[in-house]
């Protein structure tokens, strides 16, 4: 009896291919149709019992037809989603990807490089390299020190690309090889500013413990880390204004004694806002503090002619956040982690003989295990590189102002309305209100509403001590017609 043939393979039988992804695509389309709006109708229950009826059993004992189980979940999870590409789904940081990243990251799923060792990933870890190097000096534009441009290598690799102790051929010592920013590739927000917090500790070594100052605007990563890493409880300091209040700070921080990392915020979740920078470094300079901010948020507006001066200060962190599955339009994961001085990644660096075996390095082989904390791991940096080679700064610059302009076109039309009232001008594209005179249960149920009938995908915030609604802009495809939309089904829910 023959055996039946395997499936072919993405990477070498693109024939096979092309027709599978034509199935993708006329899947999304018609789940898309049958959805209707921006989220499924029916709630949590409604949408798990269409699913479930779609997968039937998960693991039958016998296959079905590929291409009609592939069309069938795909519908399925198409019909199901929540869409960020809908102009009526604002509530999260969940962009809706441009479709050159998404195409890129159907490459990299093909060629499915590694990125744990350079025999898994010769070409990617070389564009990583690259494209880091490049976001790192978008960050620090003055190099390490902040007074010229950074330094480059004479020897071909990229930034921190070699083992510190490596001598051998296309290296140098670590005391030889002058400082540099770098930047490393992650999962998101979450994971930078976790390995913020693990440089900052393994910077002081064993027996002293590094206490994280935060604004009480701070993302929630910042607790989860301490924890994980064993770290003190973060101190929070007030945020009366939205921002961190450097007067607390000055208070908090001359009552802290030992190593210090105040982690500052540029663009917050729930508002936008953006701390004083500035304020912020002087404050640490002169209290020996070390800075890091988390700019997932609000980093990519260092592409933007108009609005970069908003990131000023920025570059006098010794670490940074950035996070372009925000902001930048591309799908997740793509976020990064700038460091002012790459000589901080070493503490990385691990062996595994069958990764970077130590005379492989030291032949010229580049070593990757130091450029993560996880092992496998995805070329992610090819959306991104393709993205910012096809858009370039002014190309991604205009997408930031044209969604900043959108908020700022939604602030407009909540203040004309004598229904709606506005907690504040937006900062970046995030935008709070809620109906006049209406209670926090009456906000929070008019949303559910909203949600439950996959009429709009709105947030929740609480500012003032009070819930409010909030929009979240990041499809450079909304109109005026579609804002005014959002605040019409708003203000028809609560006339209900």
């Amino acid at each position: 009896m023959r055996a039946d043939p395997a499936p072919p393979l993405a990477a070498t039988d693109t024939d096979a291919l092309r027709p599978l992804l034509d199935t993708v695509l006329d899947a999304l389309r018609a789940g898309a149709t049958a959805r209707g709006g921006p989220i499924p109708s029916g709630g949590p229950d409604e949408v798990t019992a269409r699913v479930r009826e779609a997968l039937g059993d998960p693991l039958p004992a016998h296959g079905t037809d590929p291409t009609e189980t592939l069309r069938t979940l795909t519908h399925a999870l198409a019909e199901g989603a929540a869409d960020p590409a809908h102009p009526l789904c604002a509530a999260h940081l969940h962009t809706p990807p441009l479709g050159l990243a998404a195409a890129a990251d159907l490459a990299a799923s093909v060629l499915n490089p590694s990125m744990d060792s350079w025999d898994q990933a010769p070409a990617a870890s070389a564009l990583e390299a690259l494209v880091t190097e490049a976001l790192a000096a978008a960050v620090y534009p003055g190099g390490p020190d902040g007074t010229g441009p950074e330094s480059t290598g004479q020897d071909g690799t990229g930034p921190g690309r070699t083992r510190p102790e490596s001598t051998g051929p296309g290296s140098a010592p670590a005391a030889s090889r002058p400082p540099r920013p770098d930047a490393l590739v992650t999962t998101g927000g979450t994971e930078s500013n976790q390995l913020a917090l693990l440089l900052a500790r393994e910077r002081h070594g064993p027996g002293h413990s590094v206490q994280t100052v935060v604004g009480a605007n701070a993302h929630h990563s910042f607790r989860r880390a301490a924890w994980l890493l064993g770290l003190p409880e973060p101190v929070t300091v007030p945020t009366p204004n939205g921002t961190l209040d450097p007067v607390a700070l000055d208070e908090a921080l001359t009552d802290l004694h030992g190593p210090l990392l105040v982690a500052a915020t540029a663009g917050t979740t729930d508002t936008g806002r953006i701390d004083p920078l500035p304020q912020i470094a002087d404050l640490c300079d002169a209290h020996g503090a070390e800075l890091h901010v988390d700019a997932a948020y609000g980093g990519p507006l260092l592409f933007s002619e108009t609005r970069h001066p908003l990131l000023a200060g920025l570059d006098r962190a010794r670490t940074v956040t950035l996070d372009l599955h925000k902001l930048g339009w591309q799908p997740a994961a793509a976020g990064l982690l700038a460091v002012r001085d790459g000589r901080d990644l070493t503490v990385l660096s691990h062996t595994a003989d069958y990764l970077n075996a130590a005379d492989d390095t030291e032949a010229g082989l580049p070593d990757l295990l130091g450029r993560s904390l996880r092992t496998t791991r995805r070329p992610d940096i090819l959306k991104i590189a393709v993205t910012l080679r096809a858009l370039g700064r002014d190309g991604m610059g205009a997408l930031v102002d044209r969604v900043c302009d959108l908020a700022q076109q939604l602030a407009d039309l909540v203040e004309k309305s004598p229904d709606l009232e506005l907690y504040e001008r937006p900062a970046l594209t995030t935008v709070l209100f809620r109906p006049a005179g209406a209670d926090d249960a009456t906000v929070a149920a008019i949303r559910r509403a909203l949600l439950d009938e996959g009429r709009a995908v709105l947030g929740r915030a609480r500012a003032d001590g009070r819930l409010w609604l909030k929009a979240t802009l990041l499809n450079p495809h909304a109109t005026p017609g579609d804002l005014q939309d959002i605040l019409d089904l708003v203000e028809g829910s609560t006339d209900r």
